[in-house]
């Protein structure tokens, strides 16, 4: 199977700018870049699809450069349906940095900032050298920009592929970039720069595109819809990468096991396979969540997410870490309460229960656990011992009811 093949079995290439690309793809060479903007300090799972493409380019021969715009940041990118907020220099250049450290970590490719490039241009130039290209209509026909004129856009947001065309432009001249890949809504600015450098130098540059992934209700993996998934393990705990995989829906894993994963065609298929014949079991899924979490973070860290959810699983905690604790329970509140005193006490003061009668009930019936163990005697009494580390003590009231408090 050719790399073309290979990208289109697994639905990763949406818009293509040429057909004489395939060949090239194919043949291997290409020097092409792929840009984000500094909106945060880590990409999430929205961006790993892009970059996961530039990873199987670079096997395949080509040569990666990440641009992080660090100057095209401080405009920021249309958005279909309204204006995005500024950011401060400030916070874009951490930004960049936080970034940076983190490309180069996880996937080793050159990273460039057009800040450097941007800053310098004034307004006189910027309007001969390139605005001279642009023509307004065109410009108008893109599908956001035409998206956004019945609610208003800024000159600023108008702006904005022009510059993304400059950085296509300058990465051509002075890295011998002949191709840009990015997310299906990126289509316009790529084409705005393979015009741009064809109207200004008569070179043929190249650009395509991939499918933004989404859940089946077409909603997509992003921090602007609520749902980011970092890949920095302090914001978002392998852990919790783990459990969010293990859960996609049966009817998208095989596309996600295509799009986020090495595995071959042929083990995609057998896991298809055992996901339709038995999906209890949800090896697809356990696949899916092994494959990303050893590529972002490392076996061991997957390894621990697993164990993790054996714990949770067992109802079992007394082996566990604070840090374990706050990755398990990261969503729970963590209520503040004192050591020594008598669990009846601490069951209500926890507010696992409404009266001491009722706590009384929950003990002596066996319903209430501390760290995994069952607790029946209601002259026991919640002393520093109980605390994992000191600080948090986990509760179990029932089947699925978890309580966490944290000593004060």
């Amino acid at each position: 199977m050719t790399l073309v093949e290979d990208l289109k079995w697994r639905g990763l290439i949406k818009d293509i700018s040429s057909p004489e690309l395939e060949e090239k793809l194919n043949k291997g060479g290409l020097t092409f870049y792929i840009g984000t903007d500094p909106t945060a300090d880590s990409l999430h799972i929205g961006h790993l699809s892009s970059f996961l493409i530039s990873k199987r380019l670079k096997d395949a021969g080509h040569h990666p450069i990440l641009l992080v715009g660090g100057g095209t940041g401080m405009i920021g990118d249309p958005k279909p349906t309204k204006e995005r907020a500024m950011i401060s220099k400030e916070q874009v250049f951490k930004n960049y940095e936080g970034l940076k450290k983190q490309v180069e970590k996880i996937f080793g490719f050159e990273v460039v900032n057009n800040y450097d490039w941007i800053k310098d241009i004034n307004i006189l130039d910027f309007l001969r050298d390139y605005g001279k290209y642009f023509n307004i209509n065109y410009m108008l026909d893109k599908d956001i920009i035409r998206r956004r004129l019945d609610t208003g856009i800024t000159y600023t947001e108008f702006s904005y592929m022009i510059l993304q065309a400059l950085d296509f432009k300058y990465l051509h001249e002075h890295k011998n970039v002949d191709l840009e890949c990015a997310g299906s809504d990126q289509w316009g600015n790529i084409t705005a720069g393979i015009d741009l450098i064809r109207k200004s130098t008569g070179d043929e540059v190249y650009g395509f595109t991939m499918p933004l992934v989404t859940d089946s209700q077409g909603k997509k993996f992003g921090k602007s819809e609520g749902n980011a998934l970092w890949l920095d393990k302090e914001k978002t705990s392998s852990y919790a990468l783990y459990q969010f995989f293990l859960n996609v829906e049966d009817s998208m894993v095989i596309d996600y096991l295509k799009i986020y994963t090495f595995l071959s065609k042929e083990e995609i298929e057998e896991l298809d396979k055992k996901n339709k014949e038995h999906p209890e079991l949800r090896e697809a899924h356990k696949a899916l969540a092994r494959e990303i979490i050893t590529f972002l973070h490392g076996k061991e860290e997957y390894e621990k997410a697993v164990s993790l959810a054996e714990h949770l699983f067992n109802n079992k905690f007394q082996d566990l870490s604070k840090k374990d604790i706050e990755d398990l329970f990261k969503n729970e509140e963590k209520k503040e309460v004192e050591a020594n005193i008598n669990i009846v006490d601490f069951v209500l003061n926890m507010g696992i229960a409404k009266s001491k009668r009722e706590a009384r009930e929950f003990i002596g019936t066996g319903a209430i656990s501390i760290n995994g163990e069952k607790a029946t005697d209601l002259e026991t009494v919640i002393d520093d011992s109980k605390f994992i580390e000191g600080e948090y003590i986990v509760v179990k009231r029932g089947k699925k009811n978890y309580y966490i408090g944290k000593r004060k």
